[in-house]
């Protein structure tokens, strides 16, 4: 009875965020200055096109919006699980060159890293005086790592990684943060502590509170398989990256798994393989996913195949074209993150000084 009332309790939540979610959605349409958004990536590897459909392209569509977008390299997190992290610095700029060519433009979006923005990471102190061990302990995406660690004691910075995201999102102000339902206990986590510090700590000006509480942009992120039928991961080996050459896309597609029935339909739940190579092609080509099939017809797998490599190939020319031309220019890929590494400083070093008037911190 207690997890069915949790599970109803869970389900209702989702809705009221849900219908919130599109009212700010209609609200940016009206005045997209209300918003800042706060999002980013982990630089474990080359962003792939599960990375382009599911997430990539709405922050351009933000962007182009006019919502205020800033976009964090998350290059602390890389290091949470203490493994081997290889050269991070290729990774931080291999991710820079991504964004860019993809549509981000560093004039509008502000491009970052964790590392470069000292403030930031000082927010983590008194953070953590707001949170519990429990808390941390039963945060989903914790859990998760634990488990997958076989059992191995956690380090301290993954066991605050949800602490780490609130002062991601909290150091900037960003009121609006796109996320998938996995990823909404991370952002109550953010609410939770902007309020706490409200009520522990004060204000830093006596009409608002130090720290607005940040809102859901529910996302309605495509989900594509891998070129295996199984979850799309870069170290599984089956994506296709942005930056692929188109003979490698077409021989990462050409082993692509596929069934035995000729006819080629849509039915994500009987026929997820083929049916994820047809949203793949849908996706590249701006169609609906049942068009593609029905035009496929009975032309089996290699059809599909072939149909999906032309397409990919034709939709990412462009911007593997502009990739290559960063990638040849880390002078400016520097300079990017340069800038964008000194406008979040001077906001996290503002952020930093109403916490500390709050927390009557100032000494001189």
């Amino acid at each position: 009875m207690a997890d069915a009332l949790a599970d109803s309790t869970s389900d209702a939540s989702l809705e009221r965020t849900r219908l919130r979610s599109e009212q700010i959605e209609a609200q940016i349409d009206v005045d997209p200055s209300r918003f800042r958004v706060l999002t980013g990536d982990r630089p474990t590897g080359n962003l792939h096109l599960g990375h382009y459909f599911g997430t990539l392209t709405n922050r351009v569509a933000l962007q182009n919006r006019g919502v205020e977008t800033w976009v964090l390299v998350a290059d602390y997190q890389v290091i949470t699980d203490r493994d081997a992290v290889g050269e991070i610095q290729d990774r931080v700029l291999s991710l820079v060159a991504d964004y860019l060519a993809i549509g981000l433009d560093p004039q509008r979006t502000t491009i970052f890293a964790h590392s470069a923005v000292p403030a930031l990471n000082q927010l983590m102190l008194p953070f953590l005086s707001l949170v519990t061990d429990s808390e941390l302990r039963r945060n989903p995406t914790v859990k998760a790592e634990y488990e997958a660690t076989g059992g191995r004691p956690m380090s301290g910075l993954l066991l605050t990684y949800p602490v780490h995201q609130a002062a991601d999102i909290l150091f900037c102000k960003a009121n609006l943060v796109p996320v998938g339902k996995d990823q909404l206990p991370h952002l109550e986590q953010a609410r939770v502590i902007a309020s706490r510090f409200d009520t522990r700590y004060g204000r830093a000006h006596a009409d608002e509170p130090v720290f607005r509480a940040p809102e859901a942009l529910l996302s309605a992120a495509t989900n594509l398989l891998g070129t295996d039928g199984q979850k799309m991961s870069k170290s599984k080996g089956n994506t296709i990256e942005i930056g692929m050459d188109a003979d490698t896309t077409a021989k990462r597609l050409k082993k692509a798994v596929t069934d035995s029935d000729r006819t080629i339909s849509y039915e994500p739940g009987r026929r997820p393989e083929v049916s994820n190579l047809v949203l793949l092609a849908a996706l590249a080509t701006g169609r609906d996913p049942r068009d593609v099939a029905a035009e496929i017809g009975d032309g089996g797998g290699g059809t599909l195949k072939r149909v999906v490599t032309e397409a990919v190939n034709e939709h990412f020319a462009p911007i593997r074209a502009r990739r290559a031309e960063l990638v040849a220019d880390p002078g400016y890929l520097r300079q990017v993150l340069a800038e964008g590494n000194a406008r979040a400083n001077a906001v996290a070093e503002e952020t930093l000084t109403e916490v500390r008037t709050a927390m009557g911190m100032v000494y001189g």
